[in-house]
């Protein structure tokens, strides 16, 4: 985002926090009724643009504090609409709410791996050939992911305490702990001990375009506290009309005529694509190393901030969790870790590894729909 982009706030970031919270308001006061179809219609449109407002306030905060901070807010931001989208649907009783984490967890991985990752390389390499970026944070960050990954996505469909592909309550327990101090680790990694491996790589001598140089312009003091204002509206009032939204979204999917597995792919859908859109922009600018940050970033706070979440209302509310993915999502889910280590491993990218992650998501997208 360039700087004059930050003189005002555009109109539509302050408008769709304080519609959504004008809804909400009138919902709960029972002024209109919340079943009706046009308040749905509404409060979906609401629940979009309150997302893009929320992303577009932490990019603010995320341009003021500089990388990686930047990536790590957006990443805390994006996460937290996610387990509000998840605990929502949890805690309103709807059939297959029990698999919602896991869903959502798994589609959002894969989402980043393959979707935003696959899509940054090709847009990126179509443009500037060959992009790099710094092998040791993208190294650190896929392996902190594989682990998190086969942990929680993986392990549970062969643990013999309880039986199905869920953990007992003293393994989620530990294991939500453990994915919790993963990811504080890496935070730590990632800000402090060797903040260098996640900034940008040094590139070619070859001159930019004007189009391409990052502006170092920074938003105002007093800008930086209205977006985090309107950050902190925008989470709320997201969290607010998921719960309205949790059961026509699960009731919509079994219309359609799809499994309930594909309630997770458009929850994380809807919560991934502003920040998607963000980091194809920065790979389009030649600015690959935060396109990685933000995408990585996402797909490890996803699993380490959202486990311990759910487990924890699991836990409160004396609900199984099921987390165990299937045998075909945990051959995708391998494959995309083989690929990705393969791709982040030497610190260069083109088209070809783009390539590579859009067909592996194209085919993940047919898996959920058409299992």
């Amino acid at each position: 985002m360039s700087g004059h982009a930050h003189a005002s706030l555009p109109a539509w970031t302050w408008i769709a926090p304080l519609l959504a919270a004008v809804l909400l308001a009138l919902k709960f006061a029972h002024l209109v009724p919340s079943d009706a179809v046009w308040v749905l219609v509404m409060a979906g449109v609401l629940l979009g643009a309150a997302v893009f407002a929320a992303v577009h306030h932490a990019e603010v905060l995320a341009l003021k504090l500089g990388e990686p901070f930047g990536s790590i807010l957006l990443a805390i931001a994006v996460t937290v609409i996610e387990v509000a989208l998840i605990v929502s649907i949890m805690l309103s009783g709807a059939k297959g709410s029990e698999v919602v984490a896991r869903d959502t967890v798994f589609a959002a991985v894969m989402i980043v791996l393959n979707g935003v990752i696959g899509l940054c390389l090709l847009m990126g390499g179509r443009r500037h050939f060959e992009q790099r970026f710094q092998l040791q944070g993208a190294a650190s960050a896929l392996a902190v992911l594989g682990t998190l990954a086969a942990l929680t996505l993986i392990l549970p469909n062969f643990t013999l305490t309880v039986s199905g592909p869920s953990f007992s309550a003293a393994q989620i327990t530990v294991v939500g702990a453990a994915s919790l101090v993963l990811w504080g680790v890496f935070v730590f990694v990632q800000t402090v001990k060797h903040r260098a491996y996640f900034l940008d790589a040094p590139v070619s001598a070859e001159p930019e375009s004007e189009e391409d140089e990052p502006s170092s312009e920074k938003p105002s003091n007093r800008e930086a506290m209205i977006c985090l204002g309107l950050l902190l509206v925008s989470l709320v009032a997201v969290v607010l009309l998921a719960k309205i939204l949790s059961y026509p979204l699960d009731m919509g999917i079994a219309a359609a005529g799809l499994p309930h597995a594909f309630v997770g792919v458009v929850i994380a859908a809807i919560v991934l694509l502003p920040e998607g859109i963000a980091a194809a922009k920065s790979a389009v600018k030649n600015q690959l190393q935060n396109s990685i940050n933000l995408a990585l970033g996402s797909a490890i706070a996803s699993i380490g901030l959202t486990i311990p979440t759910v487990a924890i209302v699991s836990l409160a509310l004396n609900q199984n969790l099921v987390l165990g993915i299937s045998p075909a999502n945990m051959t995708l889910l391998t494959l995309t870790l083989f690929v990705g280590t393969l791709t982040l491993g030497t610190g260069r990218t083109t088209v070809l590894q783009g390539a590579i992650h859009v067909v592996i998501f194209a085919v993940f997208l047919l898996v959920s729909a058409v299992p």
